[in-house]
């Protein structure tokens, strides 16, 4: 074979993986089939409810509220895989703080009716918010909480608002920088449709932030979360553990932290 067919086929075989990529890619982002349920039961009795959006999906949600009057409200925002029940081993333990919480699974996750987008779940998140507005909580009482994924549309949705606090649990900078390290040798920015560009966005946040991330995450670099803390306005504050993967351990130092920044909102 002559150097230009196997140039030829080379830039073939590129051209095929990069259309690809393209047009699948939200299938490479989104994984609401992924199951890593540890099994865990609820040790309390949430209300399920239904969350409608403006383009009539409907969101299955877990509603808790023990003091609604004094406590503040974590709106939940899970990541890009999995059921409300892979979070139970979290929400047992939020349970126990002050505070009440509402979580939601966005469009296409949890038996929930559409297509997983950028534009969709930033749209399934503000969904949420009239959800709590509607019952009375203001929004200088929710805490906005954000795991993985769900740190993009927290980051989005916290921007200029005047929520009580923002939690972002393993961010990163942007969707474009994760593929840049997934897909180093294709053109990630120009193929991307869904860029969640949390760092272009922190600084609009002006309410105290807590980001949480481990420092051998395999899947979000470290110095992504570190990035975001170093972008991110005052007051703010971490929680940077040594030897957590993405999947951050529910542990006692990471449950002090949580406490001790939630506690400080009321």
């Amino acid at each position: 074979m002559s150097l230009t067919n196997i140039l030829l086929l080379i830039l073939t075989v590129y051209l095929a993986i990069t259309f690809t990529l393209y047009f699948f890619q939200r299938n490479l982002l989104y994984y609401p089939s992924v199951n890593n349920y540890s099994g865990e039961k609820l040790n309390f009795s949430i209300e399920k409810v239904k969350i409608k959006t403006k383009d009539d999906i409907e969101l299955l949600s877990w509603y808790y509220a023990k003091d609604s009057k004094n406590y503040k409200t974590i709106l939940f925002l899970h990541g890009n895989a999995g059921t409300l029940e892979n979070r139970i081993y979290k929400i047992n333990h939020l349970k126990n703080m002050n505070v009440n919480f509402l979580i939601i699974a966005w469009r296409g996750f949890s038996g929930n009716k559409g297509k997983p987008t950028e534009k969709g779940l930033y749209e399934d998140a503000k969904s949420a918010i009239r959800w709590l507005k509607n019952k009375g909580i203001d929004e200088e009482n929710i805490i906005i909480y954000g795991e993985s994924l769900g740190t993009g549309v927290a980051t989005e949705i916290a921007q200029n608002k005047n929520f009580a606090g923002v939690i972002l649990e393993t961010p990163f900078t942007s969707m474009v920088s994760v593929g840049k390290t997934k897909y180093p040798f294709f053109p990630v920015s120009f193929l991307l449709k869904d860029k969640y560009e949390s760092d272009k966005k922190i600084k609009n946040i002006k309410s105290p932030i807590l980001i949480m991330h481990g420092e051998v995450d395999t899947l979000v670099p470290f110095w992504m979360g570190k990035e975001l803390y170093n972008l991110a306005n005052d007051p703010k504050y971490s929680y940077f553990s040594e030897y957590d993967d993405h999947m951050m351990e529910y542990n006692e130092k990471l449950l002090n932290e949580l406490k001790k920044f939630i506690d400080s909102l009321n």
